[in-house]
């Protein structure tokens, strides 16, 4: 039982990083139908601002949660601005071409911004420093195990799924956004700007971008370029196990998928005496996206994909 419950912790706190970055890719592809193939390696720069920052302004005498929180706001700014600029330069002159153009492109986005990461903060990783509390708590003694660290994510992970919620569908911006989706050239004659929407919809999607490299780093104690291309692609598989351009089947994908990964790598290293186990965990997000597209194409909850006049 107590492998158990630790196992469930483990697999939601992965799941909800997975979720953030997989509402990301599933608000751009709701508005233009594009995968931004590059987003996960947005999640990385994200990391590697915040370490930039943390370790610059270490010795500064700042407490923990201040450290944190500045390099936070820094990896927003520096990953909005990359995401509207690729958004701006490598897609938008590709909005009207055939799908396939704009799906190689994010593929030779994400290729590059790795490479560029790679020449700026070298490739050998590099630890993240430990700016929250060690603190770990026992759901019941000699039991199952939570940090701070964890409880934190979680938390921030609901809370800005709400938050989302709330502006999609209680906004100016978020009706501007479904008007978009739905179709744009009548919504700019009703005063709606598409294109400005749609940046601004890349700028949201690099903000949680940002947050879910700086849950991942403070989590996993470490960061290097590549850092982002797995967790990028099991969030795209989060995406289309939920329902890719649904916001809550996003969240929920994410989340399952991380339950999938920690009790199927948990349970399968037991069943196998070590032969199987941690190494092999990221089978189950390929055998899970195979099953999704083989028997519910559309996500467990539906695709919401406007229809375009």
């Amino acid at each position: 039982m107590d492998i158990f419950v630790q196992q469930i912790i483990n697999g939601l706190v992965l799941g909800s990083m997975y979720a953030l970055v997989a509402l990301g890719y599933t608000m751009v592809y709701g508005i233009i139908s594009l995968i931004n193939f590059a987003h996960g390696e947005v999640l990385m720069v994200g990391a590697m601002v915040s370490w930039t920052v943390i370790t610059f302004l270490q010795d500064s005498g700042l407490p923990g949660w201040a450290l944190l929180l500045l390099s936070l706001v820094a990896a927003i700014i520096v990953c909005s601005i990359l995401n509207f600029t690729i958004e701006k330069i490598a897609y938008r002159p590709l909005r009207n071409a055939p799908r396939l153009a704009p799906l190689i492109t994010a593929m030779g986005m994400s290729l590059l911004l790795q490479t560029l990461a790679m020449i700026i903060w070298k490739p050998n990783p590099k630890p993240f420093p430990s700016v929250i509390p060690m603190e770990v708590f026992f759901l019941w003694e000699d039991g199952p195990v939570i940090t701070l660290t964890q409880i934190l994510i979680l938390v921030t992970t609901v809370t800005v799924l709400g938050l989302l919620l709330w502006l999609v569908n209680r906004t100016k911006l978020g009706r501007a956004m479904r008007a978009t989706a739905e179709n744009p050239r009548v919504a700019s004659l009703m005063g709606v700007r598409p294109d400005h929407i749609i940046s601004a919809t890349f700028v949201i999607g690099a903000t949680l971008a940002a947050l879910a490299g700086i849950m991942w780093a403070a989590n996993y104690g470490t960061v290097q370029h590549s850092m982002g291309f797995l967790p990028g692609l099991k969030a795209f598989t989060a995406a289309v196990f939920g329902g890719i351009g649904n916001l809550t089947g996003a969240m929920v994908g994410g989340v399952l998928l991380g339950l999938i990964e920690a009790l199927g790598g948990g349970y399968l290293g037991e069943l196998t005496g070590g032969v199987f186990g941690s190494h092999y965990v990221e089978i189950f997000a390929f055998l899970v996206l195979i099953l999704v597209l083989t028997l519910r194409p559309s996500g467990l909850m539906g695709e919401r994909v406007a229809d375009r006049a």
